[in-house]
């Protein structure tokens, strides 16, 4: 059975700017259905690489600003955004910004993912944040339990985490996209939380977000291919 696009892989595009960007789409053609633009492309024209992606390439959209602010300032922001058509945008989650994000997001069908802890972060760095004590997937359950509660359409959460938030009473119905994703072999980069394909996808991930295995690779297209392949296997 041939390999086809699959929109639960999202392929981060974290490369300096729109024209690498759709450098990148180019290379990846029909392989890939959706893409993530984060806050790093924000200055090298995200917002019109998002457009031109969802406009003319027929792409769906995660736009991850990670958005922390008051609550009103969180609303007009999301207000704005609303307007390009986005699929997904990433708020912290704090239920305050939740609530005014989902505010912003009225009347529209962009959905609101909420971060609950970084997958870059270990015990360690929480420590120096002065975040309380606890096991780092106690405190991610909490709060993702809060966020949900507040509203949000799903949660960002690392895939060692994903079976302990899709077990959550109110993780039902809701999305759990997972960042900390790499397959067999490849480096682990700044994630720190991490695991296969297969194993996030049995953890009861909705959606996995790729990024340097996928564009660092010496052929990208490729690349994305054996991910959907290890994807498509596991739920054969």
């Amino acid at each position: 059975m041939p390999v086809t696009a699959d929109d639960r892989l999202i392929v981060a595009m974290d490369v300096p700017n729109a024209i690498q960007g759709l450098k990148l789409a180019e290379q990846l053609g029909d392989a890939v259905s959706f893409y993530k633009i984060g806050l790093g492309m924000l200055t090298g024209g995200g917002l019109a690489l998002a457009n031109e992606l969802k406009t003319e390439l027929g792409k769906k959209i995660f736009l991850d600003m990670k958005l922390f602010d008051i609550g009103a300032t969180v609303e007009n922001a999301v207000r704005g955004l609303a307007q390009f058509d986005l699929d997904f945008l990433t708020v912290h989650g704090d239920p305050y910004v939740v609530k005014a994000a989902q505010e912003g997001a009225a009347n529209s069908e962009m959905k609101i993912l909420a971060v609950t802890i970084l997958t870059s972060l270990d015990r360690d760095d929480l420590d120096g944040a002065l975040i309380k004590p606890g096991e780092i997937t106690d405190l991610v359950q909490e709060r993702a339990g809060r966020a949900l509660e507040a509203g949000a359409d799903g949660v960002i959460a690392s895939p060692q985490e994903a079976a302990l938030i899709r077990a959550l009473p109110e993780a039902t119905g809701k999305l759990i996209v997972t960042p900390g994703v790499r397959p067999a072999g490849a480096a682990l980069g700044d994630q720190k939380r991490v695991t296969t394909p297969a194993q996030a996808l049995a953890n009861g991930v909705d959606h996995m977000v790729v990024g340097r295995p996928i564009w660092q690779a010496a052929d990208p297209r490729k690349a994305a291919l054996d991910i959907l392949a290890e994807m498509q296997a596991a739920t054969a």
